[in-house]
């Protein structure tokens, strides 16, 4: 069976002034299956985002392949990259990244309009799905901070995309609003057999992963999943 994710050798190289060069991935290769669940490990600035932006299309390698169901993203134009991301992405970000200007509904309803889909009861079965029925008519800055975080991963989910990246979704969050954010995530993404990507810097986030690997020198390293003691915070 294809991999949903194929990266080969993936390299990305940023030349600075001052540092001159910085290789926040280097020569990464993994395969990742439909409906898997990643943890991806890795300090502050150890290239998690950097390998989001890649696999997501919204950045490119400076060497190697990335294949998303077979078809190499390296030979897809800027629209067909950006159509990538419309309908086979969803993005969910520390920060949230609400409209403040739109509703909790027309944020949901956001990416369906970018689609062309105006399917009201969609995005309102999706809000029900995270738990927040009958918000559909507030503003983010009335909502709790894990209640926005619960409206971002409806926006992201909201496409039924094939693949999730979640970017530190619980770092602004304390523990039992973590926990119940996560949870969410988990049963969104088995209901709909998607796949998952997780930045992480926390272990505590991890016992919804399939698989846990670390990001440290630009190397992807495969971490033991047997109990959270072997991890290596």
């Amino acid at each position: 069976m294809i991999p949903l994710l194929r990266l080969v050798n993936v390299k990305k190289r940023y030349v600075t002034g001052s540092a001159g060069e910085i290789l926040p991935v280097r020569d990464v290769s993994v395969d990742i299956k439909r409906g898997e669940r990643i943890g991806l490990l890795g300090k502050s600035g150890s290239g998690k985002t950097t390998f989001l932006n890649l696999v997501g299309g919204v950045d490119t390698p400076s060497s190697g392949m990335i294949y998303f169901n077979g078809r190499d993203l390296g030979e897809l134009s800027s629209p067909e990259l950006a159509e990538y991301r419309r309908s086979e992405v969803g993005f969910v970000f520390q920060s949230f990244n609400l409209f403040p200007t739109l509703t909790v509904g027309e944020n949901i309803m956001l990416p369906l309009d970018l689609l062309g889909i105006h399917d009201e009861n969609r995005a309102r079965a999706m809000l029900e799905a995270v738990g927040l029925d009958g918000q559909w008519d507030k503003f983010p800055e009335q909502l709790s901070g894990g209640e926005q975080q619960r409206v971002a991963i409806a926006r992201a989910l909201v496409k039924s995309p094939s693949l999730i990246l979640a970017d530190e979704p619980t770092g602004n969050l304390d523990l039992e609003t973590s926990n119940q954010v996560l949870r969410i995530i988990d049963e969104v993404c088995r209901d709909r057999d998607a796949t998952l990507i997780m930045a992480t810097h926390s272990l505590e986030s991890l016992w919804l992963a399939d698989r846990i690997f670390r990001l440290q020198g630009g190397s992807l390293i495969e971490q033991p999943r047997s109990g959270s003691r072997e991890i290596v915070p």
